[in-house]
């Protein structure tokens, strides 16, 4: 039992029996700043906190987004005192109310009463994949906010697990974080489409071995062979290339023939949304979160680069080079025309459009340089 007062953003709030991972700050001031730009565009927010915990979220939303309602649910009625102690300046004025129960259900009924959420943060353990049904409880143009803790299963470690979760056959290599976003991506634009509707990622984060997918509901499906297809990789060469349906029966390497290993399938479109992380971004600016803020930069520069980065390791154990500094690789790139940026997902690996051949062959241009 954890009797101390805790303090996160602006809400300070009770951990007691309750769950609670102050590593998951990350996650949490993103979502905030999601509710927050959302309210300031909608001019109100209903949020489905479908697996509350301590209810530090439930109290941000309130607090620093300004929802207008709030309905904090948890499965275990063992944190009811903690739920109940730390809600407790927002429940009385009836801008929330907490219950105990599956959230499966509660989704079904909300869809069923037409009850439909701005936001439904499913914050759960393991897979998110039993919990898609949260598209049925959210309002067209709403958001969700999806947690994996999952990552064996979508790295290339139980690729069986991963084809009856999310119906996507995993493979390993460098770049298996990001796989594992855009697996849980084409699973939930997967169960979108099989409903007539669309996901529209607007960040993807990966952090601390944990997955967050914030998406918007869209009236119209957005999954096609150019979005959800299939991510080839060479172990011979270590060059990757995305695979069409169409060409499934052609997957060798481009540069030597050898033939792939092949993952998917995943989503293949845009990892984040560009304009929408970059509000994100001026609000976290606006609340003097600079490294929130220097985090969404990131994420809209990586948003439409291609579905995979190379480590910085790779270069130089492919090359059998020593490793240039990240941020003159990067700009070499850029001088040559081609497109390259950091990437949140790996602290030493770069996202490019230029190829692994060319990454090496500029790397040891700019150590003959030195």
């Amino acid at each position: 039992m954890d009797d101390r007062i805790w303090q996160e953003g602006q809400a300070k709030f009770w951990v007691g029996n309750s769950f609670y991972r102050s590593s998951g700050q990350v996650a949490r001031d993103l979502g905030v700043l999601a509710a927050a730009v959302y309210r300031q565009e909608m001019g109100s927010l209903r949020v489905l906190d479908a697996m509350a915990g301590s209810g530090v979220r439930s109290l941000r939303y309130a607090i620093e987004s300004q929802a207008d309602w709030i309905w904090a649910n948890d499965s275990n009625p063992d944190i009811e005192d903690v739920l109940q102690k730390n809600l407790a300046t927002i429940v009385p004025t009836n801008r929330a109310q907490i219950t105990f129960r599956d959230a499966k259900k509660i989704f079904f009924e909300c869809y069923d009463r037409h009850d439909f959420y701005d936001l439904v943060d499913v914050d759960c353990f393991g897979s998110p994949a039993p919990y898609w049904s949260a598209l049925e409880a959210t309002k067209i143009g709403g958001l969700l906010y999806f947690t994996s803790t999952d990552g064996r299963t979508v790295t290339g470690h139980e690729p069986e697990s991963s084809l009856a979760l999310y119906g996507s056959y995993p493979r390993s290599h460098p770049a298996i974080h990001e796989q594992g976003l855009r697996i849980l991506l084409g699973s939930v634009q997967k169960a979108a489409a099989a409903q007539g509707w669309g996901i529209e990622p607007i960040f993807s984060l990966f952090a601390g071995e944990t997955y967050r997918l914030m998406v918007r509901l869209v009236a119209r499906p957005l999954l096609n062979s150019q979005t959800y297809g299939f991510l080839g990789y060479c172990h011979t060469c270590g060059d990757y290339q995305t695979i069409a349906w169409r060409d499934l029966g052609r997957v060798n390497c481009a540069h030597d023939r050898h033939p792939l290993a092949m993952t998917g399938a995943m989503w293949l479109g845009n990892l984040h949304h560009a304009p929408s992380v970059q509000k994100l971004a001026a609000l976290a600016e606006q609340w003097n979160w600079p490294a929130r803020s220097h985090l969404l930069k990131l994420m809209a520069d990586e948003s439409d680069l291609p579905p995979y980065f190379y480590t910085l390791g790779e270069i130089g154990r492919r090359g059998k080079l020593d490793i240039p500094k990240r941020s003159l690789l990067i700009q070499a790139l850029h001088d040559l025309g081609y497109r390259a940026t950091a990437t949140h997902i790996h602290a030493q690996a770069i996202k490019t459009d230029a190829n692994l051949h060319t990454c090496i062959h500029i790397a040891r241009n700019l150590l003959k340089k030195k």
